[in-house]
């Protein structure tokens, strides 16, 4: 019976490991290759494909959640809220360019005053030939 059965060394049961902790993300790497099969992206989907997306979502999400954790922390505030993740996302170029077409709902405007209605300065060589005119 060499090589039949368990062995009797290894009588404790293996635990299931995810697929997430596998690949060290906290991403949903199951889910995510079940929305791919679903989605009929392709016939067929790879092993890696979503292990690979996982990766860079949860990337994604990182960053732009310590861009916006920092943008509350300037507002002295605890909690995200959607105003921070805008400020975050329009001051970063490279976010800014991905989420160019994107509209964050409550997220607001970029602070902005153009300098045509910021007042002149009184001792301004400009002003001076303005007024000559």
């Amino acid at each position: 019976m060499a090589g039949r059965g368990k062995s009797l060394s290894s009588n404790a049961a293996k635990k299931a490991t995810s697929r997430s902790a596998k690949a060290g993300l906290q991403f949903p790497v199951g889910r995510i290759a079940r929305f791919l099969k679903a989605g009929k992206y392709a016939e067929r989907v790879g092993a890696g494909a979503p292990v690979y997306l996982a990766a860079v979502l949860e990337y994604l999400a990182a960053e732009v959640l310590e861009l916006a954790g920092n943008a509350a922390r300037d507002n002295k505030k605890n909690r995200v809220i959607p105003r921070h993740i805008q400020l975050a996302v329009r001051n970063d170029e490279e976010l800014s360019r991905l989420l160019g077409c994107v509209t964050i709902a409550n997220g607001g405007v970029m602070p902005n005053i153009h300098n045509h209605l910021l007042p002149k300065k009184a001792g301004s060589a400009s002003s001076k030939a303005d007024a000559d005119n």
